[in-house]
C-alpha cells in the first residue's frame, strides 16, 4: 500500500511540478465548447464491437520543455492545429488534470517475458491502480497474449480487480501482439462517448515481438488511427539494445501521439566490467538477484510507472471538426495533423494523423 501511495503521489506531482510557459500565468482550464459528452460507468452485458465514424477529431497533446518537464499552463491561443496543412478552428480546449479515459492494458505473457516477469507483474499492477483509482470517469480492461490474445477483464472502473488478475498471471507460449491490439480495439465493452470523451488509451507492456498474429503491424496501426487511440508502451527490452521488434512498439506509440519508456535499458550503466565475469547463465546478467541489481531495476520500473501515469493525466485536449471536401471523403485517406506551439524550446507530442471515416 505504501508503494501504491508513493506512485500516485509521484504521478500527480509530475503534472503539478510543470514548468510555466513564457509570459503565461496558471489558471483554470478553459473549455471553449461548454458541454461535452460525459462518460458513464460500463453496463453489464455482451461485448460491443466498436465502429467509429469520425466527424470530430480529438487530439491529446503533451508539451514539455527541452529538459523533458511538463508544461501545463498554456492557453488555447498558444496552439495551432494544421489538418493537411490548413489551420483548423479549435472547438474544444481543456487542460484539466485527470480527464475521463478508457485504458486498455495489453500485457505480453510470452516466454520472452519470463526473465523479468515478477518486476513487470508488480509494476503493471501498480499502474492499473494508479490509472483506475475508483472514480467512475476512469475505466479500463485487461488483455494478455501468448499464441493468442485473451480478454481477461472487460471494461470496469475497478482497478483492484485488474491488479489482482495481473498478480495471478504466469508467462508461457508465443507472441501475438498485433492480434492483441486488434482485440483491444474491437472487443472491449464500450463506454458511452468513446473516443471523444472519454478518450482511448492503450498501455502495452511488451518487447514488441510478434510471431503468432494473423494481423499485421500496418493493419493495427491504421485501426488505432481510425479509432483515435493513443498508445503508450513499457518496453521489456533490456541491456541497452533497441531491437527491430522494439521499433514496432515505438512506431505504434509515436504515430498515435504516445511514447515508449524502457526501464531496463540503463540497469547496467553504473556497473563496469560485468561482461568480464563469465557466468553459466549468460553475461547479460550481472549478479542477478543482488541488492545492487534489484535496486537499479526497481528504480527503473518505478520511473516507468510514474512517467506513463504522469503523461496520461497531464495533457491538453484539443478537438476540432475538419472540413472535408466530398472528393476527399470518397477517398477515405489518412489525413496528417501537425500541432504547433508558438514558443521556442517546446517539444510537442500528438498523434500524427487520422482517418476521417470508419473502415
Amino acid at each position: 500500500m505504501q508503494l501504491r501511495s508513493s506512485i500516485v503521489f509521484l504521478a500527480l506531482a509530475a503534472g503539478l511540478a510543470a514548468v510555466p510557459a513564457p509570459a503565461q500565468q496558471a489558471e483554470t482550464a478553459k473549455v471553449v465548447q461548454p458541454k461535452a459528452q460525459q462518460a458513464e460507468p460500463p453496463k453489464e452485458g455482451g461485448n460491443t464491437n466498436i465502429k467509429v465514424q469520425v466527424n470530430e477529431v480529438v487530439v491529446p497533446v503533451t508539451v514539455t520543455d527541452d529538459h523533458g518537464r511538463f508544461v501545463s499552463n498554456l492557453d488555447e491561443k498558444d496552439f495551432k492545429i494544421l489538418d493537411e496543412g490548413k489551420e483548423q478552428t479549435i472547438q474544444y480546449f481543456n487542460r484539466d488534470r485527470n480527464q475521463p479515459v478508457v485504458v486498455g492494458f495489453v500485457i505480453d505473457m510470452s516466454n520472452a517475458s519470463r526473465l523479468q516477469w515478477k518486476h513487470y507483474q508488480q509494476s503493471a499492477s501498480e499502474l492499473a491502480l494508479t490509472l483506475l483509482p475508483g472514480d467512475p470517469k476512469f475505466s479500463g480492461f485487461l488483455i494478455t497474449y501468448t499464441n493468442e490474445p485473451e480478454l481477461l477483464i472487460d471494461t470496469t472502473n475497478d482497478g483492484d480487480a485488474i491488479a489482482e488478475k495481473i498478480r495471478q498471471l504466469k508467462p508461457a507460449g508465443g507472441a501475438s501482439l498485433y492480434d492483441a491490439v486488434y482485440m483491444a480495439l474491437t472487443k472491449h465493452r464500450q463506454v458511452k462517448g468513446e473516443p471523444i470523451e472519454p478518450r482511448r488509451i492503450l498501455v502495452i507492456i511488451s518487447d514488441g515481438h510478434d510471431n503468432a498474429s494473423k494481423r499485421t503491424l500496418d493493419q493495427v496501426l491504421e485501426l488505432c488511427q481510425r479509432q483515435l487511440v493513443t498508445v503508450y508502451g513499457v518496453s521489456t527490452v533490456a541491456f541497452g539494445d533497441i531491437t527491430p521488434d522494439e521499433r514496432n512498439l515505438l512506431r505504434l506509440a509515436e504515430e498515435t501521439g504516445g511514447r515508449v519508456v524502457s526501464p531496463l535499458q540503463k540497469v547496467y550503466d553504473d556497473i563496469s566490467g560485468y561482461l568480464s565475469t563469465p557466468m553459466d547463465d549468460g553475461n547479460y546478467k550481472f549478479a542477478f538477484g543482488s541488492g545492487g541489481y534489484s535496486s537499479e531495476l526497481a528504480q527503473g520500473m518505478f520511473r516507468a510507472i510514474t512517467d506513463v501515469a504522469g503523461e496520461v493525466t497531464t495533457q491538453y485536449i484539443l478537438r476540432y471538426t475538419p472540413a472535408i471536401a466530398p472528393d476527399d471523403a470518397k477517398k477515405r485517406v489518412f489525413r496528417k495533423i501537425d500541432v504547433v506551439v508558438d514558443y521556442p524550446n517546446m517539444r510537442v507530442r500528438a498523434r500524427k494523423g487520422y482517418y476521417p471515416f470508419a473502415p
